[in-house]
């Protein structure tokens, strides 16, 4: 009986030791997955807020992005930049409304000239230039103001309006090639400051950091792609005014000829 008791006591012992070993095993478990579960929570949240950061840079208007942009490109620099293509556009915005009014339908104005001439002279003539707008209108109507001086008049009254309509029409497009090249050129030189000023900043810290290399030529060469970009934006509309006075110029050489050809035909009738 006493070595049975013993017995038992020794395994309550040993069961109990057991269990306290249960016990402590358990604790750090516990507390290592309470630590996983913060880090997780730390994650999660370091996670929402690149995305929060992500969205609000996605949501940003094109407005702001430029404003970004022409502050990190420097005022000083960027301002008359953005003259150019303010100034250039006004230029282009003008030219458009003049040579489209200056387009006319040169045949239909001729066929209404003859008609005049026919039915009411030369002040039925005149009357019909003098209400179309153009420059063929006004090149017809100088013609014949001096239709009674004869042709070789004529034709000398139309050659000296035509070259004076043609200046009207290229009117402004010096001051657009100028802009057109002007932007460029200063994006150019704030691009060379800016590196000048980069290269300083890495001779004042005494080590060439690719952060701040990185951060100065980026800085610099906003200046640059500004200037390009303006350049383009005018050179389209530069070459567009070309190609349509051009066509203005053509419509007048021809409208001219059968101009003359028309108040021959009345002379000889007279």
């Amino acid at each position: 009986m006493k070595k049975l008791f013993a017995l038992i006591a020794v395994f309550g012992v040993l069961l109990f030791m057991a269990s306290n070993s249960v016990v402590a095993q358990d604790q750090p478990a516990t507390g290592q997955a309470v630590d996983t579960t913060a880090a997780a929570q730390v994650d999660v949240a370091v996670d929402q807020q690149e995305a929060a950061a992500a969205t609000a840079e996605e949501g940003k208007s094109v407005h702001s992005q430029l404003k970004q942009k022409f502050i990190e490109g420097g005022p000083i620099w960027m301002t008359p930049i953005l003259m150019c293509l303010v100034l250039g556009l006004a230029f282009a915005i003008e030219r458009v409304i003049y040579l489209n009014l200056a387009t006319t339908n040169t045949k239909k104005l001729l066929v209404k000239v003859e008609e005049a001439l026919s039915n009411g002279g030369i002040e039925a003539a005149k009357e019909v230039c003098r209400n179309t707008r153009g420059p063929v209108a006004s090149i017809f109507y100088q013609g014949l103001d001096r239709s009674s001086e004869g042709i070789d008049v004529i034709e000398k009254s139309i050659v000296s309006y035509g070259g004076v309509q043609a200046g009207l029409l290229e009117r402004g497009l010096s001051w657009l090639a100028l802009f057109i090249a002007l932007a460029p050129m200063l994006g150019f030189l704030g691009t060379v400051i800016g590196m000048i000023q980069a290269f300083d900043a890495i001779e004042a810290a005494g080590d060439i950091s690719p952060t701040l290399v990185a951060g100065g030529i980026k800085v610099a060469l906003i200046t640059t792609v500004s200037g390009l970009i303006v350049a383009i934006i005018l050179q389209i509309f530069y070459n567009y005014f070309l190609n349509k006075i051009e066509g203005i110029v053509s419509n007048m050489e021809d409208a001219s000829i059968s101009f003359l050809d028309l108040m021959v035909k009345t002379n000889l009738k007279k």
